[in-house]
C-alpha cells in the first residue's frame, strides 16, 4: 500500500514540526537579506520586504495546497515596483513626503492588484498562465535580471542608480572606477561570496546559505569602516511604527491601471512558473492547485498592501532551499514568517548594521541567475527561432516596459508561425476532433497546435482523462510549437501519474526544428 505524502493537516503539525522549523529556520536566514534588499530596490522602506514575507508565511500559508513554496517579495517584480512609484513621483530621498505619497500611492494598487489575484484564482481562470509562449516568458524573466543588474551594480558601489537600464549598464566601468572605497570593497566582496560559493566543495560552508556568508563579512567590515546611515539599512525600532496605509486615489489613474495589471499580470505569471518547478522537484510528487496559489497569493498581496508591505509571489529560489533542507508540510513556510517576525521585533538595531552594498550585491547574483549565460544557450539549443523570441522580448522590454515588451515577444512568436506555414485562423481557433473506443480516445488535432490554441487542447485532453488511453494524433497539422510540446510532455507525466496514458503520435511527417525533445515540429514540404 503506498505512503501518503505528508499534508499542512493538525496531525501533520505535531509529526513534522521538527524537520519544518528547521527548513524554516534556515529559510528565514535566506529570507532576511533577500526581503530588505528587495524592498529598497523597489523603492519601498526595507521593512516592507519583511512584512511580505511575515504575512506571506503566516497568512497565505493557509490558502493554498501548496506544501513547500515559500511566499514572499521575488526579485521579479522590482521592475514593476519601482516603475510603479518613480511614475507616482519617487525622488530616491531628494523629497522625503513626495517619496512617502509614492509609495503610498503604489500600496493603493498593490491592494487592487491582489484583488484581481484573488478573482483569478477564485474564477479559476489561472489557466490563463497557460497562454504566455515560454520563449516569451523566459525573454521576460531575463529582462528583469538584466534591469535587476543595471540598477544594483551602482550601489553595490556605493554610488546612486540614476538612469534607463541600458544607460546604466553603458555606465558600469564608471561606476568601478568612481566607486566609494569602503562601500566597494564590501560590495565586490559580497559579490565574490555571491558567484563562488555555489562551486565550494566543502561541506560545512555549503551548508551555510551564501547570503547569511555576506552578511557574516560585510557586517563588520561595515562596522570596521564606520559607514554612514546613507550606506546602511534602515528599519524602525518598533516595527509596528513602520505601519503604512494605502491611498487609493492613484487606481483610476492610466499609471494605477498599468501597473494593477503589470502587478497581477507578472506576478501570477511568475508564481504559477514557480509552483510548476516546486511541483517538479517535490519528493513526495505532491500537485500544486494553481488557483488555489494564486487565491493564496491575491489574499497576502491584498493583506501586504494594506499594511505597507510588497507584492509577494510563490519563490522559486526560497522554496527551493526550502526542498533542499528537508521540509515537509506548509508549516515550514509558516515558521519562516515567524522567524522573520521575532527578529526584526526584537534585534531591529542588528538589521540597521547591513551594508546596502551587500543586500545589493545578493540582488546582482539573482538578477544574473534570471539572465544566466545558460539561458541564451537552452534558447538557441531549443532552436533559433526560440531564441529570436527570447532576445526580442528582452529587447522589447528593456526599450519599453514588461508588458509592452511580452506583447512583443508575442507577437514575433506568431509571426514566425505564419511564416513557417500555419494558417492564419489556426492562431486563433484549434480545430481538433475526439473519438473514443471503449476504453481508448484519440484527439485528432488538424492546422496547428500553438501556444494561442493550448488551453483549448488542455480542456479536450481533460475531458478525456478518464479513459485509459489518450493519443494526440498531430499527422494533420502544418506546425507544432515548442510551447505545446514541452506542455503535452507535462501532461503525459501528469497521466502517468493518474494511472493512465497519453501518446504524441502523427509526427513522423515532421520535421524537428533542433535535436531537443521539446522542439518544435513542421510539416516536411
Amino acid at each position: 500500500m503506498p505512503i501518503e505524502p505528508p499534508r499542512g493537516t493538525v496531525a501533520s503539525f505535531t509529526e513534522h514540526w521538527v524537520a519544518d522549523i528547521r527548513s524554516g529556520f534556515l529559510v528565514f536566514l535566506i529570507a532576511l537579506p533577500l526581503c530588505l534588499g528587495i524592498a529598497l530596490a523597489c523603492g519601498y522602506p526595507a521593512i516592507a520586504g519583511i512584512f511580505t514575507a511575515i504575512i506571506g508565511g503566516m497568512l497565505a500559508t493557509f490558502f493554498s495546497n501548496s506544501e513547500l513554496t515559500i511566499k514572499g517579495p521575488a526579485a521579479g517584480l522590482i521592475v514593476i515596483a519601482i516603475g510603479c512609484v518613480t511614475e507616482f513621483g519617487f525622488t530616491a530621498g531628494r523629497d522625503p513626503a513626495a517619496d512617502i505619497e509614492a509609495y503610498r500611492l503604489a500600496l493603493g494598487v498593490g491592494v487592487a492588484a491582489g484583488i484581481l489575484q484573488i478573482l483569478i484564482g477564485v474564477f479559476r481562470a489561472g489557466i490563463l498562465g497557460d497562454f504566455f509562449p515560454s520563449a516569451a516568458v523566459h525573454g521576460l524573466l531575463a529582462s528583469i535580471g538584466v534591469i535587476i543588474i543595471a540598477k544594483q551594480v551602482p550601489v553595490v558601489m556605493g554610488l546612486s542608480p540614476e538612469g534607463a537600464p541600458l544607460e546604466l549598464l553603458a555606465k558600469i566601468p564608471s561606476f568601478v572606477a568612481n566607486m566609494h572605497p569602503a562601500v566597494g570593497l564590501i560590495g565586490i566582496a559580497s559579490l565574490v561570496v555571491m558567484f563562488v560559493h555555489p562551486f565550494l566543495k566543502i561541506p560545512i560552508i555549503r551548508a551555510i546559505p551564501a547570503p547569511l556568508v555576506v552578511l557574516v563579512i560585510a557586517v563588520p567590515l561595515g562596522m570596521r569602516f564606520e559607514l554612514g546611515e546613507e550606506f546602511l539599512v534602515h528599519v524602525p525600532l518598533n516595527m509596528f511604527a513602520a505601519l503604512t496605509f494605502p491611498d487609493f486615489s492613484g487606481i483610476a489613474t492610466a499609471t494605477g491601471v498599468k501597473y494593477i495589471i503589470s502587478f497581477a499580470l507578472v506576478g501570477s505569471l511568475e508564481s504559477l512558473l514557480s509552483a510548476k518547478a516546486v511541483d517538479e522537484i517535490d519528493p513526495f510528487r505532491r500537485k500544486t492547485n494553481y488557483d488555489s496559489d494564486l487565491l493564496a497569493v491575491g489574499v497576502g498581496n491584498t493583506l501586504a498592501a494594506f499594511v505597507g508591505g510588497l507584492p509577494m509571489i510563490s519563490e522559486i529560489v526560497r522554496s527551493r532551499a526550502n526542498i533542499d533542507n528537508g521540509a515537509k508540510t506548509r508549516f515550514a513556510n509558516m515558521y519562516h514568517g515567524i522567524f522573520l517576525l521575532l527578529f526584526v521585533a526584537l534585534v531591529p538595531a542588528l538589521v540597521n548594521q547591513i551594508p546596502l552594498a551587500a543586500l545589493g550585491a545578493m540582488l546582482v547574483f539573482t538578477g544574473f541567475r534570471l539572465a544566466s549565460p545558460h539561458e541564451f544557450a537552452e534558447m538557441y539549443r531549443l532552436s533559433r527561432q526560440q531564441f529570436i523570441i527570447f532576445v526580442a522580448t528582452i529587447i522589447a522590454v528593456l526599450a519599453t516596459d514588461l508588458l509592452s515588451g511580452i506583447a512583443i515577444g508575442i507577437l514575433v512568436k506568431a509571426l514566425l508561425h505564419l511564416w513557417n506555414g500555419l494558417p492564419l485562423a489556426a492562431l486563433f481557433r484549434l480545430r481538433a476532433e475526439v473519438a473514443t473506443s471503449g476504453d481508448r480516445a484519440t484527439v485528432a488535432v488538424k492546422d496547428g497546435a500553438v501556444f494561442s490554441t493550448w488551453i483549448a487542447l488542455k480542456k479536450r485532453l481533460a475531458a478525456v482523462k478518464g479513459h485509459s488511453s489518450v493519443t494526440v494524433d498531430l499527422s494533420d497539422t502544418v506546425l507544432v510549437d515548442h510551447t505545446v510540446m514541452e506542455r503535452l510532455r507535462e501532461t503525459a507525466k501528469e497521466f502517468a501519474e493518474s494511472g493512465s496514458s497519453l501518446e504524441i503520435s502523427g509526427l513522423e511527417s515532421h520535421r524537428a526544428m533542433s535535436q531537443a525533445a521539446t522542439a518544435a515540429r513542421v510539416r516536411k514540404r
